[in-house]
């Protein structure tokens, strides 16, 4: 494989990334939701999967360090 194929290993899966890019939009949980087509329950399960691999305690706090590491864009 050459250098330029190479792909780093996303840290969140595609929908933990849009459960976050909505939330920086300051959509609320349910929002986010509707939106995805899916219950709150698995959007705050999304958040609290993310925020465990992140090692950070609150959403802010990932929406962050998320910024900081490139992941999101504000």
């Amino acid at each position: 494989m050459k250098d330029s194929e190479y792909k780093p290993k996303q840290l969140l899966t595609k929908r933990e990334k849009e459960v976050f890019e909505l939330l920086v939009q300051d959509k609320t949980t349910k929002e986010i939701a509707q939106e995805l087509f899916i219950s709150q329950k698995t959007v705050r399960n999304h958040i609290s999967n993310a925020m465990q691999k992140l090692g950070v305690k609150g959403r802010s706090q990932a929406v962050v360090e998320l910024l900081r590491m490139g992941e999101l864009k504000l």
